[in-house]
């Protein structure tokens, strides 16, 4: 897993993501490079924008409890696996802007750093430690990479 809070690991994930295009063709799953790019702001927005409701205490529960693990833990995600609802990006997206996005929202994770994040409380699953927000942060974009080959 990169860290995405290194320097040198941002940088790596930044060039990943240049190489993609609006012709860049997924290897597996649905989605278009556009909306992928836009699937992936998703966690952004639930960590620095108010733009998606919180979860009741009785999903919270149920997040923490059976999701949790799956996302802030080592192993990689599957491919074709089920999104939660609110990643789903069912409509066309504008590739450069979803991309500018991504970009911004990885540098304003740099520049916050580690200690920003120790304990900060997550959308989702309640306090995490700096190293699972990397963890969540750098599995989830390195998955949709692969996915689109880059």
């Amino acid at each position: 897993m990169k860290n995405l809070f290194l320097e040198n690991d941002l940088n790596y994930t930044k060039e990943r993501i240049h190489k993609l295009t609006p012709e860049t063709k997924g290897l597996w799953g649905k989605m278009q490079v556009s909306q992928m790019l836009a699937h992936c702001n998703v966690a952004y927005e639930m960590t620095y924008e108010n733009k998606r409701p919180k979860p009741n205490a009785f999903k919270k529960f149920l997040l923490k409890t059976f999701v949790k693990k799956a996302v802030v833990g080592p192993r990689p995600y599957q491919k074709n696996g089920r999104t939660a609802p609110e990643f789903i990006i069912d409509s066309s997206k504008n590739f450069e802007e979803e991309k500018s996005r991504l970009l911004s929202y990885l540098d304003k994770t740099m520049h916050l750093g580690e200690a920003h994040f120790n304990n900060k409380e997550s959308h989702s699953f309640g306090k995490l430690t700096s190293k699972e927000w990397n963890v969540m942060f750098s599995k989830h974009l390195d998955h949709h990479l692969n996915q689109f080959g880059v």
